[in-house]
Parts: C-alpha cells; sequence; structure tokens
C-alpha cells in the first residue's frame, strides 16, 4: 500500500446482550463479522451505520445514541501498515434483528466464538473480554 493509498473501513455496531456479541455471517463464507459496512460517498458514521443495520437486519439504529467504543485495525506483516479499519459503536435500535439481504443468518457469540469471527473482529472480542462485557 503507497502512502496515498486509503485504508479499507468499515462502520460497524458492536450490541452486546448477556455477556455475548450480535455478530452475522454474510452468503457464502463461513466467517462471522459485526453488522455495518463500508461508507457510502458523502456518508457520516451515523449515516452508514443506520443504513447498513437497515439494510442487513431490519432495524433502525437510534444514532442519537450513538457512543464509539473503539476503531480497531489490522497491520500487514512486512510492513506494519494498516491493512483494514473497523470504526465501532454501541447504539439502541429498534425493530426485529432479522437477517435480510445478503445475510445469511445472525447469531451471539461469546468469547469462546472468537476463532469464528475475522481478524479485526477478534480485536473487538478481545477488548469486550477484558473489559469485562463478554462471557
Amino acid at each position: 500500500m503507497g502512502d496515498n493509498e486509503v485504508v479499507p473501513e468499515k462502520v460497524a455496531w458492536v450490541l452486546v446482550r448477556g455477556g455475548r456479541v450480535l455478530v452475522t455471517r454474510n452468503r457464502g463464507v463461513d466467517l462471522f463479522y459485526f453488522p455495518g459496512g463500508k461508507r457510502e460517498p458523502g456518508e457520516s458514521d451515523a449515516e452508514t451505520l443506520a443504513r447498513e443495520i437497515d439494510e442487513e437486519l431490519q432495524s433502525r439504529v437510534d444514532t442519537s445514541t450513538m457512543t464509539h467504543v473503539g476503531t480497531f485495525e489490522t497491520r500487514r506483516d512486512h510492513d506494519g501498515r494498516p491493512e483494514f479499519r473497523m470504526i465501532c459503536y454501541t447504539a439502541e435500535y429498534a425493530g426485529p434483528l432479522r437477517p435480510s439481504r445478503e445475510i445469511a443468518e445472525s447469531d451471539w457469540f461469546g468469547y469462546d466464538d472468537r476463532a469464528r469471527v475475522s481478524a479485526v473482529d477478534q480485536l473487538v472480542f478481545d477488548m469486550l473480554r477484558a473489559s469485562g462485557q463478554l462471557s
């Protein structure tokens, strides 16, 4: 990645309930990910999160309750440059949390399920575990 290349980013929703966290799996892949997605041109993080959660889970995120919980990056082994960035928020919601479109399924994972999520998601699992939110 050259100096002018943009690091791919995702805006993600971290919803923890009862020591477990909501994850989704896209059709055709084995790994689970936090719900969310890439920003459309001109979108804020709040707009991105609201649109993605509506598209993926048919739910409405209350953007007035969004709280940034962290920005997580994976880095390339050979030069240590950022490879992928995930900007994570909590937020209240209304709606069914029902997978739609490209989402094959959703589930609630505990820390023991860490190996079933992507590398950047594993960083969030570690933070949630360290803060006592994930069992």
